[in-house]
């Protein structure tokens, strides 16, 4: 059962996030503020290729500071354009690859205790060169990619470790 809200303030309306505030009443008749991030839903996308190896690609990422390696992924902030579609455009965007078989594999909440969105994980196999592939859009020019083996790339997350390859 949802705690019931008697009050919602919009406190912050940027390009990708809206930040409110809800005031709550909890089970035992207190109140609560709640901060909460509304943010556009997102996609991942876990390519394998023939040899089993995962695709990964490495881009800036302001808020952690750093450079990261990740999977394909991207917004779902197209209107009408439903998840796989989502998928399906970021992995040629960021790869320059299509896939011929995709699968769901879960859904993910990254922060549920502040955000809104929902992460939908994908499978991406039978994966060929986009044939219309040609150069990145701007915020995906500097992207760098490379393929880890799939073990390697589950033990890495497993354990924590960071990627330290170069390219």
């Amino acid at each position: 059962m949802a705690y019931e809200v008697i009050r919602r303030r919009m406190k912050y309306d940027g390009a990708l996030v809206r930040v409110r505030v809800d005031t709550v009443v909890q089970p035992d008749g207190s109140r609560a503020e709640r901060e909460v991030a509304e943010h556009a839903d997102s996609v991942a996308i876990v390519a394998v290729d023939d040899r089993q190896r995962v695709l990964l690609i490495r881009q800036y990422r302001h808020p952690a500071g750093q450079y990261l390696w990740e999977l394909p992924a991207g917004l779902c902030d197209k209107p009408g354009e439903p998840p796989l579609g989502t998928a399906q455009r970021e992995l040629a965007e960021e790869a320059q690859l299509r896939a011929a078989a995709w699968r769901t594999l879960v859904d993910l909440r990254p922060s549920p205790g502040i955000s809104t969105e929902v992460c939908r994980v994908y499978q991406a196999e039978q994966l060929e060169v986009e044939e219309q592939a040609g150069s990145r859009p701007d915020e995906e020019s500097e992207l760098r990619s490379r393929w880890v083996p799939l073990r390697q790339a589950v033990s890495e997350v497993l354990t924590g470790a960071s990627p330290t390859a170069s390219l």
